[in-house]
C-alpha cells in the first residue's frame, strides 16, 4: 500500500517561516477564542444562577412589595417579567386599576415579544372597564382581536366587545361579532358563549310609526268616522 511521501525540507522550512512570521497573531487569536469560551460559560453560569435565585424569590413572594423586590433585583430574568404580571394582579385586587395598567404597560414595553403580551393587554382593557372607561376598553379589545387574531385571547377579546355593545344598545354590532366568533373560532370554548349570547340578542325591530307606514293601504284599519255622520245603507241584495 503506498504511503504519503515525507514532507520535503522546503515545506518544513516554509512552515517554520510562517510560524515565525505570524506567531503573534496566531497566539492572539487563540487567546481571544479561549477568553470568548470562558466568558460565554461564565455568563451562562451567572445567568442560570440569577434565574434560579429570581425564581426562588418569586415563589416566596406574597405581597406587592415582594413582587417589586423581584423586579428591582432581577429585572432581566424570566421571573422578573412574571413579577410584573403578579404585581398588576395584586394592584387590581386592591382596586388600583390605574396603577395596575401602568405596571402592565411597563411589562409590555420591556418584554414586547413575551408570550403573555396579549394577556396583559386584556387585563388593561378589563381595568379600563372597571374604571368606567368603556369606550377605551372597547377600542383596546378591538386592537387585541385584530393584532393577535390567532391567539387564545382573540375570541375572548371579541366576546368582551359583545358585552360592552349590549350596554350601549348596539345590538346589531353585537350580533355580528357573535357570528364572527362562531365563524373564526368555532373550536374554542368561547364559541359556546357566543352562541348563547346570540340567542339572547333580539334583532332590532322597526319603530311603530315606521311599521304603520309600511302597511299597504288596503290592509290598514279604516279611519274612524266623524261624529254625527250618517252611515249609508247597504244596497239590497238582488234576488
Amino acid at each position: 500500500m503506498p504511503t504519503a511521501p515525507p514532507p520535503s525540507h522546503d515545506a518544513a522550512f516554509e512552515t517554520i517561516v510562517f510560524w515565525e512570521r505570524f506567531k503573534n497573531e496566531i497566539v492572539a487569536a487563540l487567546i481571544i477564542v479561549v477568553l470568548a469560551v470562558i466568558g460565554f460559560t461564565g455568563y451562562r453560569f451567572y445567568s442560570d444562577r440569577q434565574a434560579a435565585a429570581a425564581s426562588a424569590l418569586l415563589a416566596s413572594a406574597k405581597s406587592p412589595q415582594d413582587y417589586q423586590q423581584v423586579i428591582d433585583r432581577y429585572p432581566k430574568t424570566p421571573a422578573g417579567a412574571d413579577a410584573y404580571l403578579l404585581l398588576a394582579e395584586a394592584q387590581r385586587r386592591e382596586k388600583k386599576f390605574a396603577e395596575a395598567n401602568a405596571t402592565l404597560q411597563v411589562f409590555i414595553t420591556k418584554n414586547p415579544n413575551h408570550e403573555f403580551v396579549s394577556t396583559a393587554r386584556m387585563a388593561m382593557a378589563a381595568n379600563l372597564e372597571s374604571m368606567g372607561k368603556s369606550d377605551e376598553a372597547l377600542s383596546m379589545y378591538q386592537q387585541i382581536a385584530s393584532t393577535y387574531p390567532n391567539s387564545f385571547t382573540a375570541p375572548l377579546a371579541l366576546l368582551s366587545q359583545v358585552y360592552i355593545l349590549k350596554t350601549k344598545n348596539r345590538i346589531d354590532d353585537a350580533r355580528r361579532i357573535c357570528e364572527t366568533i362562531l365563524t373564526q373560532h368555532r373550536a374554542s370554548f368561547w364559541a359556546g358563549e357566543a352562541m348563547q349570547e346570540l340567542r339572547l340578542l333580539k334583532p332590532s325591530w322597526p319603530s311603530e310609526a315606521t311599521a304603520t307606514q309600511s302597511v299597504p293601504p288596503f290592509l290598514a284599519a279604516p279611519a274612524p268616522m266623524p261624529a254625527g255622520s250618517v252611515v249609508p245603507k247597504a244596497a239590497p241584495t238582488p234576488k
